[in-house]
């Protein structure tokens, strides 16, 4: 599994101890450094089952600065996806790929279930 993060991040933090406490096996990718591409991003979004709004950090200083807010319900996903790929600290985290899903954001509950 891949488990894509802001290593900065106190939400990503958690999320990685939790992993950890179960003795996870997962590759490390830092979302800044090694920012998602568009065509990443289109895969993870379709395997996620997620509203592709879910994809942004909608509480991001980045996202506020550039008024993402009012601009994105007027953007193609295309644009979107184009986007996100520009800069990782537009994209949430951390991102859990899994062979058979995808996680965005730390939510326990859901991890435990998609790792059970």
């Amino acid at each position: 599994m891949l488990f894509v993060c802001y290593p900065k991040c106190s939400t990503c933090k958690k999320a990685q101890k939790w992993l950890d406490s179960r003795g996870a096996t997962y590759e490390i990718r830092h979302i800044v450094e090694d920012n998602p591409t568009a065509d990443e991003l289109r895969a993870w979004h379709a395997q996620s089952g997620l509203p592709l709004k879910r994809f942004f950090n909608t509480s991001g200083m980045l996202y506020r600065e550039m008024g993402l807010k009012d601009k994105l319900p007027a953007m193609a996903e295309d644009e979107m996806f184009e986007l996100l790929a520009t800069n990782g600290m537009l994209v949430k985290r951390p991102i859990l790929v899994l062979d058979d899903a995808v996680l965005v954001g730390f939510r326990e509950a859901e991890w435990e279930a998609a790792l059970a």
